[in-house]
């Protein structure tokens, strides 16, 4: 039986990898805690996953569009050496200063993946480790965010509601205001866990 929440919208830097800083240097990845396994139980699952990113530093000019794609091939190479691939990586190269409709929270790049992949919104769950991410859950109609403890995740969770992670893998958010996450998880492999598991949002 195939878990309801079918297409995963995954945060790249401080969700999946290190949060590096502007990373440009394909050299410089490195998997966070728990993001191999908790992707390879999603692939397993039959989910989709995809990348969903803010790289501001192509904006901003401290790395190019071409420094972006050497990161992502390293990244989808990475990833495929276990077995994991992903459908599809997105991403927005405005700096915040820029007028623009796909910078996160702000629908854009969810709307991309609609047309071209056919992406099924209430089925559909963000996991990231910033209120942008958990933001464009709201924004974009989609199932849910959920918020991971691994990058920002610890801080912003402050600041979106959410009850502290004591030794808990995940803790349901359900009581929390609108426009906090539905979980906040441990890593990635945690949030797997929820997910393969949880019922359909009310």
């Amino acid at each position: 039986m195939h878990p309801f929440y079918h297409d995963i919208l995954l945060d790249r830097d401080g969700t999946v990898i290190e949060d590096r800083h502007y990373l440009h240097d394909p050299d410089q990845i490195r998997f966070l805690p728990g993001a191999l396994p908790g992707l390879q139980a999603l692939v397993r699952a039959g989910c989709r996953l995809f990348v969903v990113t803010n790289q501001s530093g192509i904006g901003r000019g401290y790395f190019s569009r071409d420094d972006y794609d050497n990161v992502e091939r390293r990244l989808d190479h990475l990833l495929a050496r276990h077995g994991v691939v992903l459908s599809a990586s997105v991403y927005c190269p405005h700096s915040p200063s820029d007028t623009c409709s796909c910078r996160k929270p702000a629908p854009g790049l969810v709307q991309t993946l609609i047309e071209h992949h056919g992406l099924q919104p209430r089925r559909s769950i963000v996991i990231g480790d910033k209120k942008s991410d958990i933001r464009l859950a709201e924004t974009a109609g989609l199932g849910g965010g959920i918020l991971v403890a691994t990058g920002k995740g610890r801080h912003e969770a402050e600041h979106l509601g959410c009850p502290p992670l004591g030794e808990e893998a995940y803790l349901e958010c359900a009581q929390s205001p609108a426009g906090a996450p539905v979980l906040f998880a441990r890593d990635l492999e945690a949030a797997a866990e929820w997910i393969l598991k949880a019922p359909p949002a009310a």
